[in-house]
């Protein structure tokens, strides 16, 4: 792969400028926590991270045997895949998206890699993987680094109480199963190598349903034994209109030199794209998402909304979350739920013309933290009297989806109700 080594060099002033638009964290972190020794004294609730989609290193194996560039690699052994921003440029961004795309199989309803790429993630149970999503530390893929510092400064130790919960976020939870059997053992032997002291789950963004769903499978007397809470930060509980938006025009990652268009071939390959949709649950029926001069998309409408794009695979991955969807049970444990609100989120698209095939719409704006609405934001409130165990819910007026991960506040918050 050291073609990337010339290719960035002549791309260097268009990388530089990735960065400056990249979504994850830009600056360096202003919470550099030092450790302090006996700085607590009380037995310390272990913390396990799970991370939101994006929220962890994956790491690919080539050996195919056609690619859709020359600059492309045809044979490599294991190497980072995600986030590496040597390969997330122009000219070899194309070679990324076929290593990272799925393929949906309409027997099986289950997806793939493209045929010689194999995909691992790494890091089980190292809070590593999801501190940093870059494992070179570029600070462009920091992400629970900042909490991480906050809990080792109060005694916390890396090795002991703090775990990561990887997983590959490019798949819903129909095709995660083995995660949540991990999950679970990891918790349990975390509960045993901690003088039997419960665990608090702090989860970003998707990482909030699916531990939702985790806790959905387990027994009340499990959930009692062995979870103190979960700190829910930026949730997207009910979905978000942003994954519609993905499926009509991709998602640039935030930067001028990257093309949605082309990222999208990726993005709307991953079934975890479909069930982070709007939820019916929390989006009326008869609600207008999309619109066109001559007719409108409703909630209810959006396998015709699919088959329009002239993507029918989209829909048949959503009804193979749908299930997951509408079971909105509560979790039964202690939840906070934290999140950032008053910050432009996209609410419907508009299209010029009538044929929305390849056509770019215009994005309708309301309230959210930029990637989650507002009403998915708090949905967690609907559990309120349908379980005996405490829901917080916290707002943080202008504070967006990303952001909520190293605000001040926010890590104050985390702070007090650990008791640390």
């Amino acid at each position: 792969m050291r073609y990337f080594v010339v290719l960035l060099s002549i791309l260097l002033c268009g990388f530089q400028q990735i960065q400056a638009y990249w979504p994850f964290s830009q600056k360096k972190s202003i919470y550099e926590y030092k450790s302090i020794e006996n700085v607590n004294t009380k037995p310390l609730s272990p913390v396990i991270f799970v991370p939101g989609y994006g929220g962890n290193q994956i790491d690919a194996k080539l050996h195919k045997t056609s690619t859709p560039s020359v600059y492309c690699s045809k044979d490599a052994d294991w190497f980072n895949l995600w986030l590496n921003l040597e390969q997330i440029v122009p000219l070899v961004v194309n070679c990324w998206v076929d290593n990272f795309k799925l393929y949906y199989d309409n027997v099986t309803k289950t997806t793939h890699n493209t045929p010689g790429v194999e995909t691992r993630v790494p890091g089980w149970g190292d809070p590593e993987v999801v501190h940093w999503i870059d494992p070179s530390h570029n600070m462009n893929g920091a992400y629970f680094i900042d909490i991480g510092n906050l809990l080792i400064s109060r005694g916390y130790d890396s090795k002991k109480n703090i775990h990561g919960a990887p997983y590959d976020f490019r798949k819903a939870p129909n095709e995660n199963r083995q995660y949540f059997i991990d999950l679970k053992e990891l918790v349990e032997a975390t509960y045993e190598a901690n003088n039997q002291i419960p665990i608090t789950f702090i989860a970003h963004s998707m990482g909030s349903p699916m531990i939702l769903v985790f806790l959905q499978q387990q027994t009340s007397e499990w959930k009692a034994k062995y979870i103190a809470r979960v700190i829910s930060l930026a949730g997207a509980w009910a979905g978000s209109i942003k994954a519609l938006k993905v499926y009509a025009m991709g998602d640039d990652l935030d930067s001028f030199l990257l093309s949605g268009k082309i990222l999208k071939e990726e993005q709307i390959s991953n079934p975890s794209t479909a069930w982070l949709l709007p939820s019916p649950l929390f989006w009326g029926g008869d609600e207008v998402l999309v619109k066109t001069p001559k007719r409108s998309y409703t909630m209810g409408q959006l396998e015709q909304f699919f088959n329009d794009l002239g993507f029918r695979n989209g829909w048949e991955m959503r009804k193979n979350t749908m299930r997951y969807v509408l079971n909105f049970n509560p979790p039964d444990v202690e939840l906070h739920c934290l999140y950032g609100d008053r910050v432009p989120t996209v609410e419907q698209l508009v299209y010029e013309k009538d044929d929305i095939t390849d056509e770019t719409p215009t994005l309708v704006m309301g309230l959210g933290d930029g990637t989650v609405n507002r009403r998915s934001l708090r949905a967690c409130k609907y559990w309120s009297g349908y379980q005996a165990a405490n829901i917080t819910n916290v707002v943080f007026s202008g504070v967006n989806h990303m952001g909520i991960l190293k605000n001040k506040k926010v890590l104050d918050y985390i702070t007090r109700i650990l008791q640390i």
